[in-house]
């Protein structure tokens, strides 16, 4: 059949990067205010942080499902995901100096999160040409970055200006906005609607290879950002560099969401996926072996800088190649597959460099050995991305897409 692109689709798209910001926004609201945090709530610091520890934990419990629900009936898990990142803002709200109102809004939240960020290559397949898809993915990548970033710029400045109810209030705000909108962009109707058979389970994924290998490849990327995001200032401060870490986390996300929007296209233009991902993982390698070998700040941010801009843009290409391989009935079962792999790296490697904080040397080493396993797996990915539909049993196993 023949499918009428939707003119409302780019609108659709601001409306889903602003609520995929916002669940990242919600998620770090405490990270860079713990120690008034803890003070204005009266709880350990250990607490605080116990805020941000949910979110992964209850990801990896609930991706699969989510994923699945999405391909089932996508309208009505993606106005839970809004409904849940909205309201779990509102509910910390209520009372935010109370620590027990602020984490049941917070796992409100985390219900909802996994139902948004799996919906990123949905809202590709279901309002977008074929075309257009890797710009919807690339930008959906983007915009968890950028709620990373902003909730780092804004929490102390607004700490600073109205205490913690009005850092609870702002992001509130923005979060509810974000969710008001999405319900809104639910109203334009899709291009394509494929959604999975109703007896259709995940298991499929156990025997696909490619997706087996971008989820490595994300255990590990995803894995190397949170290191970097939650051990870089401990680092630096051990090599008589202090208070230089939160400037260059900055600058290397900002690069990684150029990154993220730029070269994701490119990779899918020209069919160089592979190469790309091999090139991601190997100056990962170098990176931190660059850094344990010259210190000065300028030379570390550029490092960081050209680090940060390959490797954020290591998720848009694993998920836009995952929606190829999958096919827009199975996407957000894939989708969903792939980023609990990421959040389980993240858990799996801040834990592992804190063994050795303690030595900056070693911690820099352990993050390059860590991440040589990412050149083996890129290496091993197909020469080129083979579409679902070329897959003679495509209608055997899911839905196929729809002709533009």
């Amino acid at each position: 059949m023949t499918a009428t692109v939707p003119r409302g689709r780019w609108l659709v798209l601001a409306a889903f990067a602003s609520l995929v910001s916002a669940t990242q926004v919600l998620w770090l609201t405490f990270a860079p205010i713990t120690e008034q945090a803890h003070e204005a709530l009266g709880v350990s610091e250990g607490a605080i942080g116990d805020l941000a520890a949910a979110n992964p934990l209850v990801y990896v419990l609930l991706a699969i499902p989510a994923g699945r629900w999405l391909d089932r009936r996508f309208g009505t898990a993606m106005l839970a995901g809004a409904l849940c990142t909205g309201g779990g803002a509102l509910l910390r709200l209520v009372d935010p100096s109370s620590y027990a109102m602020v984490l049941a809004g917070q796992l409100v939240v985390c219900v909802g999160q996994p139902l948004v960020l799996n919906a990123s290559t949905k809202i590709a397949a279901r309002y977008f040409p074929p075309g257009e898809r890797t710009v919807a993915i690339s930008v959906a990548s983007a915009a968890q970055f950028a709620g990373i970033l902003v909730a780092a710029l804004t929490g102390r400045a607004l700490v600073d200006a109205g205490g913690i109810e009005l850092v609870v209030g702002v992001h509130a705000g923005f979060a509810a906005a974000a969710a008001l909108a999405v319900v809104l962009a639910l109203r334009v109707p899709a291009a394509v609607v494929a959604e999975a058979p109703r007896l259709e389970s995940s298991s499929w994924l156990r025997h696909d290879r490619l997706m087996w290998l971008l989820a490595g490849l994300l255990f590990v990327g995803v894995g190397v950002f949170n290191a970097v995001a939650t051990w870089l200032d401990a680092i630096l401060t051990d090599l008589d560099r202090p208070g230089v870490g939160g400037a260059l986390l900055a600058v290397m996300t900002v690069a990684g969401i150029g990154g993220a929007v730029l070269l994701p296209g490119l990779a899918a233009r020209l069919n160089r996926r592979r190469e790309v991902l091999v090139a991601t993982s190997v100056t990962t390698v170098l990176a931190f072996v660059a850094i344990a070998l010259v210190q000065d700040v300028l030379f570390v941010g550029a490092v960081l800088a050209v680090e940060g801009f390959v490797l954020l843009a290591g998720l848009p290409i694993a998920l836009e190649w995952s929606e190829l391989e999958s096919g827009p009935g199975r996407d957000g079962t894939s989708t969903g597959f792939l980023l609990l792999a990421g959040n389980l790296g993240g858990v799996v490697f801040v834990l592992a460099v804190q063994v050795l904080i303690g030595n900056p040397y070693l911690a820099l080493a352990a993050m390059a050995a860590l991440a040589l396993p990412g050149v083996i797996l890129a290496a091993r990915l197909p020469d080129h991305a083979r579409s679902h539909l070329q897959d003679e049993d495509v209608t055997d196993e899911g839905a196929r897409r729809a002709t533009w």
